[in-house]
């Protein structure tokens, strides 16, 4: 059976990108969000690797996750930093929250895990309703490039502990209409040698154009949109590897 972010996934991601651990993207969404006031909402918010550094900033930032195990870490995370941010266990295209939020921010391409057109169109429309009038939403998305199904790379991953973990990850299917990859996902744990866990994972992505994206965050209504490339303010892409941001307003 297919797990998604469950103990051996949640365990890889907390060693591969500690809290704190930035691909450029920390220091940008701090400079972008640092005058705010009011709530932010980060929706797959993970173990907190961007949540905490915001915190610890001054911010007011909440987080949602479909995942009880990243949930869990992050919550210890934070309580061991004396933090205490409203996390909530939702998915990102079904949310309702008791909160206005003056930015939702969608760091480092997690809403790309959305594999149905409809649940991205209904978690924009959720984004946009948990806004406040001018609220901001900021917003990562990247493409696609490895189309190569049936070939199998192998990453590996020594434990504090002394365990060793290997992740085996096969691209599976390319949907070229739809505009979406799954792969499938082997961990296995081994401990003196002996395999000791064992965690299957089919992990989707999707992939958009960068105006087609922004067409459909002006048919949800958003506006006044910027464009950004590698966490470079208002530099608009020039190629298909780079981080592509998208800073969209409540109207």
């Amino acid at each position: 059976m297919f797990s998604f972010y469950s103990k051996l996934s949640t365990e890889v991601y907390d060693i591969d990108k500690p809290i704190g651990h930035s691909f450029g993207d920390v220091a940008f969404y701090k400079e972008r969000l640092k005058n705010l006031k009011g709530r932010i909402l980060e929706p797959a918010v993970g173990t907190g690797r961007i949540l905490i550094p915001l915190l610890e900033a001054g911010l007011i930032v909440d987080g949602i996750d479909v995942s009880k195990e990243m949930l869990d870490l992050c919550r210890a995370y934070c309580k061991e930093r004396g933090l205490n941010p409203e996390l909530y266990e939702k998915s990102m295209e079904s949310f309702s929250l008791p909160h206005q939020y003056e930015a939702i921010i969608v760091p480092t391409g997690s809403f790309l895990l959305l594999e149905n057109r409809e649940d991205s169109i209904s978690a924009l429309k959720c984004f946009y309703e948990h806004l406040s009038v001018g609220g901001r939403l900021i917003l990562d998305i990247f493409m696609q490039t490895d189309f190569r199904t049936g070939v199998t790379s192998t990453r590996t991953w020594n434990t504090g502990t002394g365990d060793l973990i290997t992740l085996n990850e096969t691209l599976v299917e390319v949907d070229f209409i739809n505009q979406y990859t799954i792969s499938h996902m082997r961990y296995e744990k081994w401990r003196n040698k002996g395999l000791i866990q064992t965690e299957l994972e089919r992990f989707p992505l999707r992939w958009y154009g960068v105006e087609e994206f922004k067409l459909i965050l002006e048919t949800i209504g958003f506006s006044d949109i910027i464009i950004s490339s590698d966490y470079r303010y208002g530099e608009y892409p020039t190629n298909e590897n780079q981080i592509i941001t998208f800073e969209a307003y409540r109207k």
